[in-house]
């Protein structure tokens, strides 16, 4: 099944050229995010209730930086589940940004006005000025390094990524 709204198709093709899998499936529980819930780690989406396309990138975010052998848990909140014991939430926000300059759209797209409780702009702004909030988890997860490890590796520093997945 294909997605109707362009930008969901879009952010949806990378979510899955990552290597997360994205299930297009209607659900009638209410969920944090509307129209997106975490599987087993897997994105559900039910695109008749997602209101913001960017918030897929985040919750891939999310995903993306369980362990690669923990993926498997990630259900809901992924902070919730034992075996992770920790939601990447500042993690899954630098991923997502990084994501975003990847694919080259605009940044208010996962920074919209209703997100981040209120801290969207902010956290736009920190990122467009090169605070880059989250790094030492995506760097400490050998997925990404901050300018001076970059240089020393001879590799280009976040928000590329060298992978999109943490081992």
């Amino acid at each position: 099944m294909a997605f109707c709204n362009s930008v969901t198709a879009k952010l949806v093709d990378f979510i899955r050229e990552v290597g997360i899998e994205v299930i297009e499936k209607p659900f009638n529980e209410e969920t944090f995010i509307p129209g997106i819930y975490i599987e087993k780690g897997k994105l559900l989406v039910d695109e008749e209730k997602l209101l913001y396309p960017g918030d897929l990138l985040h919750e891939a975010g999310h995903i993306a930086m369980v362990p690669g052998h923990l993926r498997h848990y990630a259900t809901g909140n992924v902070g919730q589940i034992d075996e992770i014991g920790y939601s990447y939430e500042i993690e899954a926000i630098a991923w997502s940004w990084a994501a975003v300059v990847a694919l080259g759209i605009d940044p208010e797209i996962l920074f919209h006005n209703k997100g981040y409780k209120g801290g969207a702009q902010g956290l736009l702004f920190n990122f467009q000025m090169g605070v880059y909030i989250g790094i030492k988890g995506i760097e400490d997860a050998e997925m990404a390094y901050t300018n001076n490890k970059a240089a020393e590796l001879g590799i280009e520093p976040f928000p590329i990524m060298q992978k999109w997945l943490r081992d």
